[in-house]
């Protein structure tokens, strides 16, 4: 039986940068937080590696948001998904949109489309694609 499905974000060295700020533009809180030289016992990593996000979680009310940085030379980049929120109100959506678009890249502004009463889609300054909508009843 499935517990929980929780996004997890790979980077490739910015990690700790990008959690940072997804703790202050979604007001919530670094929970857990390991460098690859915190590892216990005998786990090998490269020296470079050393300071690099082994793994960290992000609590945002009841949710969790979780990343780290790959190993060197393994990060495949962001594609192929977007990080969605869903609020229940146009002004949490227009609050979060606002602040993760904050040095990235606006693909759709925030807008109310004939789904929600406020959609928008954007890549955040460290590459990672999300969506925020506050959507409509569904009948």
């Amino acid at each position: 039986m499935i517990k929980d499905i929780v996004n997890y974000l790979g980077f490739d060295g910015d990690c700790e940068a990008a959690f940072n700020f997804y703790e202050k533009a979604l007001g919530g809180e670094i929970i857990a937080f390991f460098r690859y030289k915190d590892a216990p016992g005998d786990y090998q990593h490269s020296p470079e590696a050393a300071e690099r996000i082994m793994h960290v979680t992000l609590q945002v009310g009841d949710k969790l948001i979780q990343g780290g940085d790959a190993p060197i030379g393994m990060h495949g980049g962001h594609s192929g998904y977007c990080i969605n929120i869903v609020t229940d109100n146009n002004d949490d959506a227009d609050k979060f949109f606002a602040a993760l678009a904050e040095g990235g890249k606006i693909n759709m502004p925030i807008s109310e489309t004939f789904w929600a009463h406020r959609f928008g889609m954007l890549i955040d300054k460290f590459g990672v694609p999300w969506m925020v909508n506050h959507p409509k009843p569904m009948n």
